[in-house]
């Protein structure tokens, strides 16, 4: 006997930016870990150092946004910070930013297909998993590099 079934949206774009803000928080916490002689220079393996990841996301997370929100892809950049402090300030206007920009975003434009900073063409949501995604995996890198400076990174299960 058939089955009616109801669809149902997966997640709200306010539950993806709560879950992304979650993210962010940890990740924050983790730059926090960092020694400050270390967030800029210590690597592992040839990989970058994790301040130079976290300025990556910094400069990744609005633009992404913007980009979904506008379909403007121009690039942003941004000074690259050289302190902690630094990092963190500019972490935290991005945050904000974040949150901002996220709440322009029309709802077509997440099912929307876009040209991505001319390097691929993919659906607005998509896009954001993506940059959710790259943190992420930055993040990782980052708890390998505290742990290879015998530093407990934060547990990655506390993200609020």
């Amino acid at each position: 006997m058939p089955t009616e079934t109801t669809a149902v949206p997966l997640i709200t774009s306010e539950t993806l930016l709560h879950n992304w803000q979650e993210h962010r928080r940890l990740t924050r916490r983790t730059i926090e870990a960092f020694p400050e002689d270390k967030l800029f220079t210590f690597s592992i393996g040839g990989m970058r150092p994790f301040g130079d990841m976290a300025f990556e996301m910094i400069s990744m997370a609005v633009p992404v946004v913007h980009g979904v929100s506008t379909g403007d892809w121009s690039r942003i950049t941004y000074p690259k910070p050289a302190t902690k402090a630094d990092l963190l300030r500019l972490w935290d206007e991005h945050t904000a930013l974040l949150n901002e920009e996220f709440s322009k975003i029309p709802p077509a434009q997440f099912f929307a297909l876009h040209k991505v900073f001319d390097q691929w063409e993919k659906p607005g949501i998509v896009t954001i998993q993506y940059a959710i995604d790259n943190e992420i995996h930055h993040r990782g890198q980052g708890y390998a590099y505290l742990r290879g400076l015998g530093i407990d990174p934060p547990p990655f299960w506390e993200r609020n």
